[in-house]
């Protein structure tokens, strides 16, 4: 048969034209859906990249800088992405007040679905029942306030190592690499409250974790381009996180092995016991709402070390960069003794008068909005001062001061977090007095920022300890 014979026999088919007509229907709906809908506004875009080119290596700013062109809530296309740009602190009240279980999933990265065993933990799991009982257990079981004091034998025994070391280099007269020291002491001090392992000791655990944080934030071109997924198997991109993937979890299985003694030992005195003893321990009693398999533990342990260990020392690291760059706020503190989050919607919703499709990706940019003037003064300047007396606190009540997150996704380690910081930052003022090294002027000191998996100082902080008082 000619081909214009065989055209012509379908089109007189009566099933062809059903299809080609429902498939035709099907096309223009969309298009005119998309075209109904009230879109945000949208920065100009190039064809097939879209906003990405815009971005820029300080993604915070860049981003900030988009939003003051074209207001708090607008579009972005990154690549095959939809993407909802939120900087206020008014669209979060409204996300929270009307949208806050449809905005509670989270978009799952090529990396975090490697590295976190398909998302299965707290920190990067998908909105729904799985991730609102190993919530409700970090919560109660982990995080509580009891839990927390119970670990502070760790933070003694850390913290006074960490006194020790910096008094010897007082000794010798040396200059000490503080943002070294501080990765060391916050990642040691949750690793053994996790794991009851050294992050600086058994499997170079530590370097491990320094790893998955920077695949973590590298760019995957198939979370942009799914099409061109294959793209990241060339470039060494999927190889490195299987490799890394497969080191992290030897370890875990190690660590799991080395606690099935306490799992099977007849003892309820959870003193001094690691979170993977505590959830074995749990599951074995029969107190779990559900079933955790190997797999979850081990994503709930990873995400317990990368959600305590990278924050806490950006923390402690900016506080000491800023107590040394304002010197009379450093004598009044010693005298006493910033990150994008992502959400996912998952049904079409209405925020601030537009329309947001759904399996938008919602990027709240908590970094302009913590330095918003309508409520702040002096917003880009150090003023410790401002939180004296002050209702304002970081649990997520007050929108436009959200360290921790806020609504569903509220960070839970809020108790653990907070009680590491201050412990080891009253414990470096009370001891030492400190002072820039050798020919560093204060007002000159680089704060250059590195944007990551949190926004981190670029220029490692090298400082002269001196000692107050003996140790």
């Amino acid at each position: 048969m000619e081909l214009h014979d065989h055209v012509a026999t379908l089109s007189c088919n009566p099933l062809f034209l059903s299809l080609i007509l429902l498939f035709s229907l099907v096309i223009w709906l969309k298009l005119v859906k998309k075209k109904n809908l009230n879109l945000p506004p949208s920065p100009p875009k190039l064809p097939i990249i879209g906003n990405i080119h815009q971005l820029g290596k300080l993604t915070h700013r860049s981003l900030r800088d988009l939003s003051r062109n074209y207001g708090s809530l607008l579009l972005l296309h990154l690549g095959h992405n939809p993407t909802i740009l939120v900087s206020s602190a008014d669209m979060i009240r409204e996300i929270v007040k009307n949208h806050d279980v449809v905005c509670s999933d989270r978009p799952k990265t090529t990396a975090m679905d490697m590295m976190f065993y398909g998302c299965k933990g707290l920190g990067f799991g998908p909105y729904g029942e799985y991730w609102r009982r190993v919530k409700k257990m970090s919560v109660v079981e982990l995080f509580s306030h009891q839990r927390v004091q119970s670990f502070q034998f760790v933070r003694d025994e850390e913290v006074e190592h960490l006194v020790n070391k910096i008094n010897c280099a007082c000794l010798e007269g040396e200059s000490i690499d503080l943002s070294e020291m501080l990765m060391s002491v916050s990642s040691n001090i949750v690793s053994r409250c996790v794991l009851s392992h050294k992050s600086d000791g058994c499997s170079n655990f530590g370097q491990l974790g320094k790893r998955m944080l920077i695949l973590l934030t590298s760019f995957c071109i198939g979370d942009m381009f799914p099409y061109l997924r294959w793209l990241d198997v060339v470039t060494g991109f999927i190889p490195s996180l299987k490799a890394l993937s497969k080191e992290f979890d030897a370890f875990l299985d190690q660590v799991i092995e080395e606690h099935r003694p306490v799992e099977n030992h007849e003892e309820n005195n959870s003193h001094k016991k690691d979170f993977v003893s505590i959830i074995m321990q749990l599951q074995k009693d029969g107190m779990l709402e559900m079933d955790l398999t190997r797999d979850n533990i081990k994503a709930i342990l990873l995400d317990m070390f990368v959600g305590g260990t990278e924050t806490s020392t950006t923390t402690a690291e900016w506080m000491m960069a800023e107590l040394l760059k304002h010197p009379h706020a450093m004598k009044k503190s010693a005298t006493r003794g910033k990150r994008c989050g992502g959400e996912q919607v998952q049904a079409n919703v209405k925020l601030g008068g537009y329309d947001i499709p759904s399996d938008t990706t919602i990027l709240i940019n908590i970094w302009p909005i913590q330095r918003d003037p309508k409520w702040w003064e002096n917003p880009e300047e150090f003023i410790p001062e401002r939180f004296e007396k002050s209702s304002i606190d970081f649990k997520g009540e007050h929108f436009h001061f959200i360290p921790f997150g806020f609504g569903r996704r509220r960070c839970p380690g809020i108790p653990f977090g907070v009680a590491s910081v201050e412990y080891l930052m009253a414990n470096l003022l009370y001891w030492f007095d400190w002072k820039l090294a050798a020919g560093e002027i204060a007002e000159n000191l680089d704060m250059t920022e590195v944007y990551g998996f949190s926004v981190t100082k670029k220029i490692p902080l090298h400082v002269q300890p001196i000692p107050r008082l003996s140790v």
